[in-house]
C-alpha cells in the first residue's frame, strides 16, 4: 500500500494489529476482505513479528504498534503457524476444499451464483472489467491501473460448473490400532449401548480394507473347461455359483469342496451371473438370452429373450433386472421375484431401454439403486438416472473397451478399467474426470471401498491400488491367466476370484 500512502505506512490504526480484530472486522465490515497469503502455512513466522522494531506508529488508543496479537490458542507465533498448517490438511478442510474453489476460480465467482452467497467485488478487479480501449483520459487511466495494482485483481475464472470433492479415505488405517487381544467393542466409535449389526458390518469393512494385502490363498479349483466369466454365493456363505465360456453353470460346495450341479443352457459362453434369494440364478449369455434357473428344482426356469447380440452382464435391485448387451443397450425389466419362484414363465416386463453409441460390455448399480453406470467397447462411461431412465453424464474416458466399472459405496465417484491399461475416476454430480492411475497392464476387474482398489490384472495377479496416493501397493500371485471375475463378501473378509486359467481361488486375509 506504499504507493497509495505517499511512501509511508498507513495510520496504525489501519494497520494489521491484531487477528482477533481483522477477523471481526472481516466478518462484519462490508468493505474488509482478505485471504490469507501462504506464509500463514509456512515455517517463518517473521512477518507477523516486529523483530527491526520499526516505528509503525500509535493507536488512538495510545498502543504501539508492534507484532500482530495471535489468538489466544496459540503460545507463539511458530504454534500459530504449525496449527494453521494443521488445520490446512485437516479432513474437514479437505472435505470442503470444493467449495472454497468454486468461490475464487468456479461457478460462484460471478453471475447470479456469486450474488446469491455475496461473493462480489468492485468492477475493477475482474478480468475484463475494463475495457481500456474506450478510456481516453491517460489520468483515469493511470488511476485505474494503479487501483488493480495495489488492491489486486480476482483470479481468472476456471470452472463453470460445480467443482468434484476431493477423494478422501473412506476408512481408516485400523491396522496398527489392532491386536489379537483387542475386539471389535474396542474398535466402534460408539458406545456398547449403540453397537448394531450394521456397526459391526461397517467395522469389518474397515479393518478388512485396510489389511487388504494381506490375502493368503485357501483352497483353489479348476471346475471348468473354459475361463470363469461369473461368481455368486448362496447367503450361507458355502454354496458358490459360477459361469464360464464353456456355456455352463456350475454350483460347488466350499463346505465339502465338491462340485454338485453342472447345467448348460445353450452351446454359447455364459457371461455373468447373480443369485436371488438363494432360489434362482440368473445367467447371461452371449446367444442373447437371459435364463433363469431354479435351485431347488434343478432346471432352467425361464428365459429371456431380450437382446439381438451377446448379453454381456446382468444386475439386480428392487424386483428390476438390468442387462447390458453388445447390441448398444441397456434394458430394464420389471421381474417381481415372487413370479420368479414359481413355474410361471415370461414373468418379465420391459420398463426402458437405455440406448449407446457402441457395444456394452459392462454395468453397475450405485448401493441404493437410483443409478446406473456403462462402460462400452469403445471407451465411453454412461451415467444414468434411474428415477426417469434418463443420461446424466457421457464421459469419453477410456482408449477401447471398458472391462469393468463400479461406483464407490457413497455412490459419489466411479472408478473405471480399461482396456488401455488405466484406472480412471468419475465425479458422479459434475461427470468430471478427476483422476488417471496408469497401470503397466489391463485390469480386468476390481473391488473398491472409494479409496483402496483390488484388481485382477491380466496377467493373472491380484493387485492393490492406493487412489489418494496414485500407486500400486501391492501384487499377490494368483490365476495362470488374466483374473476375469471378482466375487466379495459383505464384510470384506472374503474373497473368490476366476480365471482364465479355468479355475476358482478362495481368499481370505490375514489379520
Amino acid at each position: 500500500m506504499l504507493c497509495l500512502q505517499n511512501g509511508k505506512f498507513d495510520n496504525a490504526d489501519r494497520m494489521f494489529n491484531s487477528f482477533a480484530e481483522t477477523w471481526k472486522n472481516c466478518l462484519e465490515g462490508a468493505t474488509d476482505f482478505k485471504e490469507l497469503i501462504p506464509e500463514f502455512y509456512g515455517t517463518n513466522s517473521s512477518f507477523i513479528v516486529n523483530n527491526l522494531k520499526l516505528d509503525l506508529g500509535k493507536r488512538q488508543g495510545g498502543k504501539t504498534v508492534d507484532s500482530v496479537e495471535l489468538p489466544p490458542w496459540a503460545t507463539g507465533p511458530d504454534d500459530f503457524l504449525k496449527k494453521n498448517r494443521n488445520a490446512l490438511e485437516s479432513q474437514y478442510v479437505s472435505e470442503h476444499l470444493h467449495e472454497w474453489i468454486d468461490l475464487i476460480f468456479g461457478y460462484k465467482q460471478r453471475g447470479s451464483e456469486a450474488i446469491a452467497v455475496y461473493n462480489v467485488f468492485h468492477p475493477l478487479t475482474y478480468e475484463g472489467g475494463v475495457d481500456w480501449d474506450s478510456i481516453e483520459d491517460p489520468n483515469q487511466k493511470i488511476a485505474m491501473l494503479t487501483q488493480i495494482l495495489e488492491f489486486g485483481q480476482t483470479p481468472k475464472q476456471l470452472f463453470t460448473s460445480p467443482h468434484p470433492q476431493r477423494i478422501m479415505p473412506k476408512f481408516q488405517n485400523l491396522s496398527r490400532g489392532f491386536s489379537r487381544g483387542s475386539s471389535m467393542t474396542d474398535l466402534s466409535p460408539v458406545s456398547p449401548c449403540e453397537d448394531s449389526f450394521e456397526d459391526l458390518t461397517e467395522e469389518s469393512r474397515k479393518l478388512a480394507w485396510s489389511n487388504i494385502s494381506k490375502l493368503y490363498i485357501v483352497y483353489q479349483q479348476k471346475i471348468h473347461k473354459e475361463a470363469v466369466t461369473g461368481i455368486t454365493v448362496a447367503s450361507n456363505g458355502t454354496t458358490v455359483f459360477t459361469t464360464s465360456q464353456d456355456s455352463t453353470l456350475k454350483m460347488f460346495s466350499k463346505e465339502t469342496r465338491l462340485l454338485q450341479r453342472s447345467m448348460s443352457f445353450s452351446h454359447m459362453a455364459l457371461s455373468s451371473c447373480l443369485l436371488l434369494d438363494d432360489t434362482t440364478v440368473v445367467c447371461s449369455s452371449w446367444d442373447n438370452n437371459v435364463y433363469f434357473y431354479s435351485v431347488a428344482y434343478g432346471r432352467r426356469q425361464d428365459t429371456l429373450m431380450g437382446h439381438d447380440d451377446a448379453v454381456s452382464k446382468v444386475c439386480w435391485f428392487n424386483d428390476h433386472l438390468y442387462t447390458s448387451s453388445w447390441d448398444s443397450t441397456v434394458k430394464v425389466w420389471r421381474c417381481p421375484s415372487a413370479d420368479l419362484s414359481t413355474s410361471r414363465k415370461n414373468s418379465c416386463e420391459l420398463m426402458a431401454e437405455l440406448e449407446h453409441e457402441a457395444g456394452v460390455n459392462t454395468i453397475c448399480l450405485n448401493p441404493i439403486g437410483t443409478m446406473l453406470v456403462s462402460g462400452n467397447k469403445e471407451g465411453t462411461i454412461s451415467i444414468w438416472d434411474l428415477t426417469n431412465f434418463t443420461i446424466l453424464h457421457q464421459i469419453p474416458c477410456h482408449l477401447g473397451t471398458v472391462n469393468d466399472v463400479s461406483f464407490s459405496p457413497d455412490s459419489r465417484h466411479v472408478l473405471s478399467a480399461g482396456e488401455d491399461c488405466c484406472l480412471k475416476v468419475i465425479d458422479v454430480q459434475t461427470g468430471m474426470l478427476i483422476s488417471s492411475l496408469p497401470t503397466d497392464q489391463q485390469q480386468r476387474c476390481f473391488c473398491w471401498d472409494g479409496n483402496t482398489v483390488l484388481s485382477g490384472s491380466q496377467s493373472g495377479e491380484l493387485v492393490v491400488w492406493d487412489l489418494m496416493a496414485a500407486k500400486m501397493t501391492k501384487k499377490i500371485i494368483a490365476h495362470s491367466g488374466a483374473v476375469t471375475c471378482m466375487w466379495m463378501n459383505e464384510q470384506c473378509s472374503s474373497i473368490i476370484t476366476g480365471g482364465e486359467d479355468k479355475q476358482i481361488i478362495f481368499w481370505k486375509l490375514q489379520y
